[in-house]
């Protein structure tokens, strides 16, 4: 397969300035449904994973085997050929330029992305969060201990940021994330599927619970909820849990980082899953 349309870029034109958006404008990512994702892990996990690519982007020197293969083999919408240092600007760190970048197509916020049919759902629920990094750290913990799926809620970090995508170690791409309102459509969602099923377990995780971790069983359907970094979970979550855990610590930190925290409480479940 070669190349369909081959754009060549020197200057910040219109395509140039729509691709520059996606890195830092979410309501540019969310109008036009896109996103832009760096990194040789996170564009190889994106091709394996079949993500619709809107745009392929390389610099107009020489690639390494493994790009070059990339470039000829993948279908793209376009692919864009762009001057050294557009890629660089693209490429939104202070290392060396990207051989290549891509520009994917936002999948659909539908809930039922992250219900995987092949295993018993554990399906983590960040509420709030304020930092696309922790999302990110989150995002790969559950790709590392088997969720189903991550879901954002309310008013929140964009966890197609780049910054998250980066943070997620690619991971983004390959374990469903889906953005809701609110907390009610979860409710709402997690009510339909015990309707359908057998019942779910909802599961909110504060340094003030009243159950240590390994007290409660998690491997039935589970929904664990993380609240935001600050503020913790909000009075709505904490009626919907059936469980409140808390992680038993020792010395002087009085608690964790939210994605350190939910990542603990996520291997947890796969321990126990396991035994």
């Amino acid at each position: 397969m070669s190349p369909g349309r081959v754009q060549r870029i020197h200057s910040r034109n219109a395509s140039f300035q729509q691709w520059h958006s996606l890195l830092g404008n979410r309501t540019k990512r969310n109008r036009h449904r896109e996103f832009l994702v760096q990194g040789v892990r996170p564009l190889t996990l994106a091709l394996e994973h079949d993500w619709p690519v809107r745009a392929l982007l390389r610099g107009d020197g020489d690639l390494s085997n493994w790009a070059q293969g990339v470039w000829e083999e993948t279908a793209a919408e376009s692919h864009g050929i762009l001057a050294p240092e557009l890629m660089a600007e693209l490429g939104g760190k202070d290392e060396a330029t990207p051989e290549l970048l891509a520009v994917l197509e936002l999948p659909p916020d539908d809930l039922d992305r992250v219900r995987a049919a092949e295993r018993v759902p554990l399906v983590t629920v960040f509420d709030r969060p304020s930092s696309p990094g922790n999302i990110g750290t989150l995002v790969r913990s559950a790709d590392a201990f088997g969720a189903s799926g991550v879901v954002v809620a309310g008013h929140a970090a964009d966890p197609y940021d780049p910054r998250c995508v980066r943070a997620s170690t690619g991971s983004m791409l390959s374990v469903p994330v889906v953005r809701v309102p609110s907390h009610t459509e979860v409710l709402d969602w997690v009510q339909q599927q015990g309707t359908q099923g057998g019942a779910w377990t909802v599961v909110g995780l504060d340094e003030g619970g009243d159950l240590p971790l390994r007290a409660v069983d998690l491997t039935g359907p589970t929904v664990l909820v993380v609240g935001n970094e600050t503020r913790g979970l909000t009075r709505a979550w904490r009626e919907a849990c059936d469980h409140i855990v808390s992680i038993p610590m020792v010395g002087d930190a009085s608690s964790l980082n939210a994605g350190v925290a939910g990542s603990i409480v996520l291997h947890e479940a796969l321990r126990q899953r396991l035994g």
